[in-house]
């Protein structure tokens, strides 16, 4: 996947989830029968009440040009 469509995705991720901001995310090719997609993993914590935190899993599904066809998220 080419940088820039790892950024276009970055970006979209940040601006539902911002505690994603600073996470590099991982990068996985999934092969299906007509096209190419990249599944993105971004793990991160969201702080809570009382100084605790919550950790987050971020994944996003997306075409070689950067576009998203799921997001999904863990909690």
């Amino acid at each position: 996947m080419e940088p820039e469509a790892v950024e276009r995705v970055s970006r979209e991720v940040v601006r539902t989830y911002p505690e994603m901001r600073d996470v590099k995310p991982s990068v996985r090719r999934e092969a299906q029968a007509d096209q190419e997609l990249y599944v993105l993993t971004f793990k991160g914590k969201v702080p809570l009440p009382g100084g605790k935190q919550l950790s987050r899993i971020v994944r996003a599904t997306a075409d070689g040009r950067g576009r998203i066809v799921r997001l999904s998220t863990s909690r």
